[in-house]
């Protein structure tokens, strides 16, 4: 506890910001189902059961916590746009691989596949990845503030590329249809 009082505030808030981008990225799970009109909504939110759409489910809750915060705050505790946007991409990175390593290992190392695990999968993948770029933001000089947001707009390009046009491999396929992509 005590070394959560020696956290600044940027550093208190991505701590904080887990259990809100877990309520943020689960709502991504149903958007699209909810949605009206699917054709934009789809880009962004899980469209159907494969493993790929539910990375969805973190992109963009991660990716506008850390720059949401970064313009709200970012000037007031000075904080450094290189090692913000260094942090936010490890995070998102370490919690896109994160997914499916865990969800593959549990699915076929048990046989099984439980509701309850899945969404403890989503909270814990989310969990490393603001604590491993908590400690990138601590501890690293950062890369240039350009690349990190150029990378991050890329994944997200590459992810509404597969919606429309997914391989068909595994990882693309809709468990429960055997379909793949919208």
């Amino acid at each position: 506890m005590r070394k959560y009082k020696k956290l600044s505030n940027p550093e208190k808030f991505i701590i904080k910001s887990i259990p809100l981008i877990f309520l943020f990225g689960s709502l991504f799970h149903f958007l699209y189902e909810l949605s009206g009109e699917r054709g934009i909504v789809g880009l962004f939110s899980a469209v159907n059961e494969s493993v790929w759409e539910h990375l969805k489910m973190i992109v963009l809750p991660v990716v506008l916590f850390w720059c949401v915060y970064y313009f709200a705050k970012g000037r007031k505790y000075s904080i450094d746009k290189n090692k913000w946007f260094t942090a936010a991409l490890v995070s998102l990175v370490t919690a896109l691989i994160a997914m499916p390593m865990i969800y593959y290992f549990y699915t076929q190392a048990f046989g099984v596949e439980i509701l309850a695990v899945d969404i403890a999968i989503l909270f814990i993948v989310l969990m490393f990845g603001q604590l491993l770029g908590l400690h990138f933001y601590k501890y690293s000089k950062g890369v240039r503030w350009q690349i990190a947001v150029f990378t991050m707009i890329l994944i997200i390009i590459v992810l509404m590329i597969f919606t429309y046009y997914p391989p068909k491999i595994p990882l693309f396929m809709d468990s429960q249809s055997g379909t793949y992509g919208i």
